[in-house]
């Protein structure tokens, strides 16, 4: 339905990045100032699988069972207030949930109406797409999804904004959305306020952008940033708001009185998150975040503009998650001398008693060597000997392998003991990422009354229309007398996972140290300094509006979160690992 087009700016505030994420923080968002729409993103790919095991207990679970806790407590504030919520805590179960809240809103005699929105999960019409040539191919090695011999417990289409401006359209006060994507919670209001079209490109790549910044709630308020220590009231930090006008432009701000702090880093580190190229695609459109200026408006309030759009893509990710297999592990302390003799006893012993590591689909044995040299204390001398194992047979990695570790204790290293009691096998699932082409998502909206709205895909999505982004202006690359410092000693950095690659994306806080961290930081550098990627893909970006690099590590996460075997399964310290390894910084630098 096309509307008016409204002038004032949105304010639209996110109070979940995460399932489990902080419960008071909807009524912090309520209460602290006003807000026009209340969001929250609660899904990853690694919630999806939680959700199916929960479902798989209760067929009427499988949804984020922390937002009815949130809505029990606000949603009469809510409704009173006139701000309407938009989520994706329906995750598996997008129907049963707002069941849920409209059997609250009955009880807490509050007069709400609640819709919800479906089509996500095509796990039923994998067979059917198989049939019909859609291969399902891994997005990283194009292997078809038949070839691998799977059985896949969940297959969730990524959907867009419009079933949200849909369901908005017809006087819900809450939307229960599935596997929408996160930037998706913003640009649904957004385009419903405004009454934008599906062609309005530029407008809607505005508010992707703005939906990214606030979609980790206070990763933008300077939750997780590297110079944490210029953030004041870090204990408690506020969570976003983002206030968005007609043209798409937006500024980034948080209620008066909170902690944290909204800079043009902490935005920037917020933009480099979990992201890959230039173009960010979204099922409503391809922003091209190297289009984005960020500037310091105020204290607390980050204006972000010039945001182009270029059409929705052909087809819509589908998050695949299949059952792996079982797996088990212990972790051995190693302490003083001859650490690595240590080591290599450990495991001869251990897979000796167990009949071989070839029994296993797979090991992954890795010493992490904290110690120092005649260490002040007992702990500083101490290195950590993890083992993984991983089979599809449960029998094999569950009791079996941890009473054989435990039989050692009298008999192995000097030293012997380890930081996890023996335990069970416990099940484990891998990331599919793949493409469907979007006519096979039959998107649909459930009113509050069971009317049943279609929402058909976005027009002109898949057709070229390439944007062209001048590159600013850069000054020269200082030169000249350096000094060995980390090289988060002028630069911040952000890093997450997608999938089993892991992203770093790296910031300057001008233009001369951007314009020497180009030059510097290529893809032979950055394996230089980060050694767990020297053997893998890299993949270099530019974005030199805001000032950064991001590189993709392909793989370092081997099939995912819920599958590696890394003590950061999600990349989460990697960027500040990156930060501090020592480089030769150019004193010039050093002396602004």
């Amino acid at each position: 339905m096309s509307r008016p087009r409204a002038e004032a700016p949105v304010r639209i505030a996110n109070c979940s990045g995460f399932f489990g994420d902080r419960l008071a923080a909807a009524r912090e968002m309520l209460e602290g100032g006003p807000i026009d729409y209340l969001t929250g993103d609660y899904l990853a790919e690694l919630t999806m699988l939680i959700l199916w095991k929960a479902r798989a207990k209760d067929p009427t679970l499988g949804f984020a069972a922390t937002f009815l806790r949130q809505m029990e407590d606000v949603l009469g504030l809510a409704v009173e207030r006139g701000v309407r919520i938009v989520v994706n805590a329906g995750g598996l179960n997008p129907a049963s949930l707002a069941d849920r809240v409209r059997a609250l809103a009955g009880k807490l005699g509050i007069a709400a109406q609640v819709a919800h929105v479906e089509g996500d999960d095509l796990l039923p019409r994998l067979g059917q797409l198989q049939a019909q040539g859609v291969t399902l191919a891994h997005l990283e090695t194009g292997r078809a999804l038949a070839e691998a011999g799977v059985t896949p417990v969940t297959a969730n289409a990524y959907l867009g904004a419009w079933g949200i401006v849909a369901a908005l359209e017809t006087g819900a006060d809450v939307v229960i959305c599935p596997r929408v994507t996160d930037a998706s919670l913003v640009v649904g209001p957004a385009a419903f306020h405004f009454g934008w079209q599906q062609d309005d490109r530029d407008r809607l790549a505005g508010a992707v952008v703005a939906g990214h910044i606030i979609e980790c709630g206070p990763q933008a308020t300077g939750g997780n940033y590297s110079f944490f220590r210029e953030i004041p009231g870090l204990e408690h930090p506020g969570f976003p708001i983002a206030e968005i006008a007609a043209d798409g432009s937006s500024v980034i701000t948080k209620h008066p009185g909170t902690g944290g702090a909204v800079t043009v880093g902490t935005v920037t580190a917020q933009l480099l998150y979990e992201i890959e190229g230039p173009r960010y695609p979204n099922p409503d459109v391809v922003a091209r975040f190297d289009s984005v200026t960020l500037s310091q408006e105020g204290p607390d309030r980050v204006r972000v503009s010039g945001a182009c759009g270029e059409p929705a893509p052909r087809e819509a990710k589908v998050c695949i998650n299949y059952l792996g297999g079982f797996r088990n592990g212990m972790t051995f302390v190693l302490t003083g001398l001859e650490l690595e003799e240590k080591a290599a006893l450990v495991r001869r012993s251990l897979f000796a008693a167990l009949g071989g590591e070839e029994r296993f689909a797979s090991v992954d044995v890795r010493l992490v060597r904290n110690d120092k040299a005649d260490a002040p204390s007992n702990e500083e001398a101490t290195a950590y000997l993890r083992v993984t194992v991983k089979d599809p047979d449960a029998a094999k990695v569950g009791r079996a392998f941890a009473n054989a570790a435990v039989e050692m204790a009298l008999g192995n290293y000097p030293g012997f003991f380890a930081t996890t009691p023996p335990s069970s096998e416990s099940p484990f699932g891998v990331y599919w990422p793949a493409l469907v082409p979007r006519t096979w998502i039959d998107e649909v909206v459930v009113t509050h009354d069971g009317r049943r709205i279609a929402i058909p895909a976005p027009a002109g999505a898949g057709t070229t229309a390439d944007v062209s982004v001048a590159a600013p202006p850069l000054p020269a690359a200082p030169r000249g007398a350096t000094d060995r410092r980390p090289l988060g000693t002028l630069f911040g950095a952000r890093s997450g996972d997608k999938g089993g690659n892991a992203n770093v994306g790296v910031w300057a806080r001008t233009p001369e140290a951007y314009a020497w961290l180009r030059a510097f930081l290529d893809e032979e550098r950055f394996r230089g300094l980060v050694a767990d990627a020297a053997s893998l893909e890299v993949r270099r970006y530019e974005l030199p509006n805001i000032l950064s690099l991001n590189f993709v590590v392909v793989g370092l996460l081997g099939d995912g979160v819920a599958a590696s075997t890394r003590a950061d399964p999600q990349a989460k310290g990697l960027g500040e690992y990156l930060r501090s390894r020592l480089v030769d910084l150019p004193v010039e630098l050093l002396a602004g």
